[in-house]
């Protein structure tokens, strides 16, 4: 497997940043930066997400973690991920210093870079990693820990104290928990409508950590709920059941 990547991109070694291409050129910068960070931090420590309003850039991400570990978990679990429509297509990214170093105004040209390491240069990398530290702790598990045996299931185990005590008959409405609080919809949106009938994401500003989301039809409801069973938004994984009516 390693030498079969080795051929694909020689010139790429892992490292701590991830490129991200194929993504939906429609979504706002700011909301796209959020989702990103949002769905990525469940792999660890995120340094900084970066992406451009410039049309040679658009489409594409790049997110910095804190070690090279992070990086190679979300390509594993998260490549060809659907979201906001479309297919996520990640690898280690080639350029992640240069990408960074430009968007933060310390781009050095490579020549010139040599000269100020070999002159104690190195700072400058520390201090541009120390400065845009944010995210939640490494070591989460991964993506999927509790999905097989949920998919084999309609509702999740009733051992759990969040479920409710007698579950809702399956239809067409899906109450969603374990939310962080600063969850917006635009990533529940991203994360739902990938599945066919989706219609809409409705928060409770009242209940912070809650959402229901409407599908077209029960069956329709159903394939996202185990799709989706587990998934993790930050630390939290969503716990999602058919809604009471």
């Amino acid at each position: 497997m390693e030498m079969q990547e080795a051929n694909q991109r020689p010139e790429v070694t892992p490292n701590q940043t991830i490129y991200i291409n194929n993504l939906n050129e429609k979504v706002k910068l700011d909301e796209l930066k959020k989702s990103l960070n949002a769905v990525f931090s469940q792999f660890g420590k995120i340094v900084e997400v970066q992406a451009f309003k410039t049309l040679k850039h658009k489409g594409q991400a790049w997110v910095v973690f804190e070690n090279a570990d992070s990086a190679s978990s979300a390509i594993s679990k998260m490549n060809e991920f659907p979201f906001y429509d479309k297919p996520m297509r990640i690898q280690f990214a080639k350029t992640k210093s240069d990408v960074v170093a430009k968007a933060d105004g310390t781009f050095v040209p490579r020549e010139k870079r040599k000269r100020h390491e070999e002159k104690g240069g190195k700072k400058k990398k520390e201090q541009h990693h120390d400065a845009t530290q944010m995210g939640m702790p490494s070591g989460y598990p991964g993506l999927y820990g509790a999905a097989p045996p949920l998919s084999q299931v309609p509702y999740p185990g009733g051992a759990k104290p969040m479920l409710p005590e007698a579950p809702a008959p399956p239809n067409s409405i899906l109450f969603v928990q374990n939310l962080p609080h600063e969850t917006a919809p635009m990533i529940l949106q991203a994360l739902f409508s990938q599945y066919p009938g989706f219609k809409e994401v409705r928060m409770v500003e009242a209940k912070p950590g809650i959402a229901f989301v409407e599908f077209a039809d029960e069956m329709q409801s159903t394939v996202a709920m185990h799709a989706l069973q587990g998934f993790r938004i930050q630390q939290n994984p969503m716990l999602i059941t058919y809604a009471k009516k």
